[in-house]
């Protein structure tokens, strides 16, 4: 099953563990180490990461270390600035009601 960049930061362990590698690679046991939970939710967790292409595997002798592939999280980025781009306006639009106002008082 193919899923999206979102399922994967929806959920706030993921988006912590995305933290975690987005600083230096780890293997699960590295990632588990900073939660109160198994090694095996951990490995489910980075599964998931895996099949939504946030993560890239590589082995090092018996260890597999987790980095983050960051480019992918430009998907979320695109998605957030048609959002951004319509708060600013309205912030902007808000400034410039603000701005009368102040000139009425006067």
């Amino acid at each position: 099953m193919r899923r999206d960049v979102f399922q994967a930061i929806a959920d706030p362990k993921r988006r912590a563990i995305i933290a975690l590698i987005a600083v230096q690679a780890m293997t699960p046991n590295a990632i588990a180490e900073n939660f109160n939970t198994s090694r095996q939710s951990i490995s489910k967790h980075l599964k998931i990461l895996s099949e939504c292409d946030l993560v890239k595997q590589e082995q090092q002798g018996r260890e597999i270390h987790y980095s983050l592939k960051i480019e992918k999280l430009k998907e979320v980025d695109a998605w957030i600035e048609q959002y951004r781009q319509i708060w600013e306006s309205r912030f902007d639009q808000l400034d410039n009601v603000l701005s009368n106002l102040k000139k009425d008082k006067k």
